[in-house]
């Protein structure tokens, strides 16, 4: 049986084919509007390419980073309504304060606080308003809202008022979809807050993506299941996506570091993969992503899901390129998926980074002798640009001062030196399509997190095992190998203050992916 890896970028869609451990083919498509057909073309080209038989596809592994797009490039957001249950505390901060400015009045700036939340033990700060929500669910409708995000304050600890929230909106607003924060963040109410408004504004996007992949699929002849990657390197399923967008934002560096990882051996490196609107940077470490420890930077808004450490510039094989008195800027506008059209190098009327890098004889694409006029000075002093904002990346993505090499992956690595300071490049076989190689290979997982009562003889090993039982069972369901499952997170958290001498219990295990699962 193959697998199918299709990773969708701003500029181009990848796909690949791998047979166990073996690419047979790696292709590009143009992005489209519509996704579907971009995904379809990527498909029989690379379904062609391999010579293989659509009918023994076992799997297609979809990447994308559409959502991640929508919030640097600030489009396809719906308006929101953000609710926070924490007076009297933090009304000084009011929902999105730290947001910036354009973004905050495209999700709509609709803040609520409410009474309600708990204390860190669990005691309730004040009883939740419940007719201030009613008199909230009349403005989402009188304003048309899509959608609306709930946080309260220490929800981790207790989430009984979020679910009541939910329940009163959906009651008086039906079909409303609500997210809850604490199905998404971790501690700390303003990055989780964002996290759970962000979710909230992206759920129609997700709709209508997902749903377009699956009519790709079924365009296709192929009547696999489909998975999506998340930015933890493993697979969710399509419904997840649905219900949770966010997840994927930065699947798509995971999946091409995950891809720089398996094509090129190495275990320790800096991977840069550049796109046509955006490069993402981040470190291997033992072969997978190396986690962020701190909040992460969405464009411009702080978040506290866990992530890879990998940080986005708008700097792409489609980035336009404006000289004025201030010098020359490259990014982060970019032509995207028109890259083709658009550019110089294409007959197009847009200087962009690619038509600078064929200038400049770095890369053989389109037509040289359209940019062969293009000013020396201008095109020197864009080269010179480009490889500073490459480099202050690579300079912040390394840990230590021991030289490790820098991978370079993605469709755009056109753009990158030979040697970034005193790194030296690597480019792999198939670094165009590293990012669908990363989806073909990924694993599935499965997770639990919810509160035991260690009474009656439920001992906290007991309570361990049950949850891994539970985490087991969910990733066999989604199409795991029970064989092949292992534990990669654990964490039980005590909670001293609620009777019946609970505890809260993580467990995420990981598998490799087996054939049909019903």
């Amino acid at each position: 049986m193959y697998r199918v890896g299709i990773d969708v970028g701003g500029t181009n869609t990848d796909a690949v084919v791998l047979e166990e451990k073996t690419v047979l083919a790696g292709v590009k498509a143009s992005t489209t509007e519509d996704v579907t057909s971009g995904v379809i073309e990527a498909l029989e080209k690379v379904i062609e390419a391999s010579g293989i038989d659509r009918t023994r596809i076992a799997a297609v592994m979809i990447g994308t980073t559409h959502f991640t797009n929508a919030v640097i490039e600030r489009r396809h957001m719906d308006e929101v309504a953000a609710i926070r249950l924490s007076l009297p505390s933090g009304a000084g901060l009011p929902p999105m304060v730290d947001w910036p400015d354009d973004l905050r009045e495209i999700v709509g700036n609709h803040g609520y606080q409410v009474k309600g939340g708990y204390e860190f033990d669990g005691r309730e700060l004040s009883p939740l308003d419940e007719d201030a929500i009613i008199r909230i669910a009349g403005e989402i409708r009188a304003k048309g809202l899509k959608a609306a995000a709930v946080t309260c304050v220490f929800s981790g600890i207790n989430d009984a008022m979020e679910l009541r929230a939910k329940e009163i909106l959906q009651q008086h607003c039906p079909g409303l979809p609500v997210v809850m924060s604490k199905d998404i963040g971790r501690h700390g109410l303003l990055a989780r807050e964002s996290a759970a408004i962000m979710n909230a504004s992206l759920l129609s996007l997700a709709a209508r993506t997902v749903a377009a992949f699956g009519k790709a699929l079924a365009a296709a002849g192929i009547p696999c299941p489909f998975y999506i990657t998340q930015n933890d390197g493993t697979l969710m399923a399509a419904d997840v996506v649905r219900a949770f967008p966010v997840l994927t934002f930065a699947s798509g560096p995971t999946n091409s570091m995950r891809g720089a990882a398996f094509l090129t051996g190495l275990k320790d490196a800096v991977v840069v993969d550049v796109g046509g609107t955006t490069s993402d940077v981040g470190a291997l470490s033992h072969g997978f992503p190396r986690q962020a420890s701190t909040t992460v930077d969405i464009g411009g808004v702080r978040t506290n899901f866990r992530m890879p450490d990998v940080f986005s510039i708008g700097l792409g094989g489609g980035s336009l390129v404006v000289s004025n008195e201030a010098g020359i800027i490259v990014g982060p506008k970019s032509v995207g998926y028109r890259v083709r059209k658009e550019a110089l190098c294409f007959g197009g009327s847009t200087l962009t980074a690619t038509d600078v890098a064929v200038a400049a004889g770095k890369a053989e694409v389109g037509d040289a002798a359209l940019v062969a006029n293009l000013d020396k000075g201008l095109v020197d002093a864009a080269v010179a640009k480009i490889n500073s904002m490459l480099e202050a990346c690579v300079e912040r993505s390394r840990i230590s001062s021991t030289p490790v090499p820098v991978i370079a992956v993605g469709g755009g690595s056109i753009l990158m030196p030979d040697r970034i300071g005193d790194l030296e490049v690597i480019l792999p076989e198939n670094f165009a399509v590293a990012n669908a190689v990363g989806a073909a290979i990924a694993q599935i997982s499965g997770e639990t997190d919810r509160v035991f009562s260690l009474v009656d003889g439920c001992t906290r090993e007991s309570a361990l095992a049950e949850a891994e039982a539970e985490a087991r069972e969910k990733a066999i369901a989604a199409g795991a190998l029970a064989e092949t499952l292992e534990v990669i997170e654990r964490e039980d958290t005590p909670l001293a203050y609620l009777p019946g001498n609970a505890t809260r219990i993580h467990v995420k295990v990981v598998g490799e992916m087996g054939g049909h699962h019903a």
